[in-house]
């Protein structure tokens, strides 16, 4: 297993953004089961060294195709030709245009918040916005899901996508947004943070 190759390669699939969760669960055992460090510990240095080195790139490859979000990131990068080392997937938080008078209003809620403290209405104000957010982040990702579906199937053909994949980026940038904001509203009101984390296993 060359250790160059794509995280959709490694698991012998197309570079598709639908895929069945437990048929990579079970490629991603079985490959672990192959290369796992365990097994090599009488063989020579190098091949404990190329052991290691493929069991962590079968980790990074799993941990990054089975979720809907980071294989999207995944797939732009590899799609657009840029460097795909684990961390520098992330695209930078964007609120969607059309929102962006509705968005300040919610940042100066929260600079007034954090400055003179929560009375119930105020309360009661960052809690409607941030039942809103939540909202209208499940909505961008139902929104990716559909775009990865129309990615699908013109994967075969020889069509322009780059479209497609600008579309998937403002979807991305405008969720990372709302997650930032979500969290802030979160913190304002006093409560965990990782409880409004969206559940991105699709």
């Amino acid at each position: 297993m060359s250790v160059r190759r794509d995280y959709f390669e490694v698991f012998g699939l197309p570079r598709k953004l639908g895929i069945d969760a437990e048929e990579l669960q079970r490629r991603f055992y079985e490959l672990s089961r192959r290369v796992h460090p365990d097994f090599f510990q009488t063989a020579t240095p190098a091949e404990q060294a190329r052991s290691l080195e493929h069991s962590a790139l079968i980790n990074r490859a799993y941990r990054t195709l089975r979720d809907l979000v980071p294989r999207v990131e995944y797939l732009i990068q590899l799609e657009e030709g840029r460097e795909t080392r684990e961390g520098d997937t992330a695209i930078k938080p964007k609120p969607p245009t059309e929102l962006l008078e509705e968005m300040l209003e919610i940042q100066e809620a929260l600079q007034e918040a954090r400055a003179g403290g929560l009375d119930a209405a105020t309360r009661q104000r960052l809690r409607d916005e941030q039942a809103r957010l939540i909202e209208r982040r499940a909505r961008e990702e139902a929104s990716l899901l559909a775009l990865a579906g129309e990615w699908d199937a013109r994967a075969d053909g020889d069509g322009d996508r780059s479209q497609l994949l600008d579309r998937m980026k403002q979807v991305l940038a405008a969720r990372a947004y709302f997650n930032t904001v979500i969290n802030d509203l979160s913190e304002a009101l006093g409560e965990e943070t990782h409880a409004n984390v969206s559940h991105r296993r699709h």
